[in-house]
C-alpha cells in the first residue's frame, strides 16, 4: 500500500506540471488571441489524463484507508469533529473529484466550442478552477497537522 502512496504523491506533481501547463497556454492564446493548436489541445489532454490516473489511484488509496483505518465504525458526526479525519475523508477526496470533473469539461467544452478564442476561455476557466480546486487539496507540509501521519 505504500508504493500506491508513493505513486499518489509522484502524479501530484506530474498533475501540477500539466495544469499549470494548460493554464498558461489558455492565458497566453486568450491574451494574444492566437489560433488553438495541437499544442494547447495536448496540454489540455495530459492534464485530463494525469487526472484520471491520480483519480484511479486516489479511489484504491481512499477505499483501504477506510478499510484499515476503522473509521467506517465513526459516525459522521465524529468524522467531521475532526480536523484531520474531516479532511482525509470527506475533504480531500470531494475536491478532487469536483477538479476531476472540471478538467473533463474542460477538455469536452474546449472541443465543443466554435471559436480559438472560446477553446481557450473554456480551458482557462475550466482547468483554472480545477487547478486551483487541487492546489487547495493537496496535504502540503506546511499544512498543520495534514501532512504527518500515514494516509493508510
Amino acid at each position: 500500500m505504500e508504493s500506491i502512496l508513493t505513486a499518489h504523491s509522484i502524479v501530484r506533481y506530474l498533475i501540477i506540471i500539466f495544469g499549470v501547463w494548460a493554464v498558461c497556454s489558455a492565458i497566453s492564446g486568450v491574451t494574444s488571441k492566437r489560433a488553438y493548436t495541437a499544442n494547447d489541445s495536448k496540454a489540455n489532454m495530459f492534464f485530463m489524463i494525469t487526472m484520471d490516473i491520480q483519480f484511479l489511484i486516489g479511489v484504491i488509496l481512499l477505499y483501504n484507508w477506510i478499510s484499515i483505518s476503522g473509521i467506517s465504525d465513526l459516525g459522521m458526526g465524529d468524522v467531521m469533529k475532526d480536523k484531520v479525519l474531516r479532511f482525509k475523508s470527506v475533504e480531500h477526496p470531494l475536491m478532487m473529484i469536483i477538479a476531476w470533473i472540471m478538467v473533463h469539461i474542460s477538455r469536452s467544452a474546449s472541443k465543443k466550442a466554435a471559436t480559438d478564442i472560446a477553446k481557450h476561455k473554456k480551458v482557462l476557466i475550466f482547468s483554472g478552477i480545477a487547478l486551483l480546486l487541487i492546489l487547495a487539496a493537496i496535504p502540503w507540509p506546511f499544512r498543520e497537522g495534514l501532512s504527518s501521519g500515514s494516509w493508510i
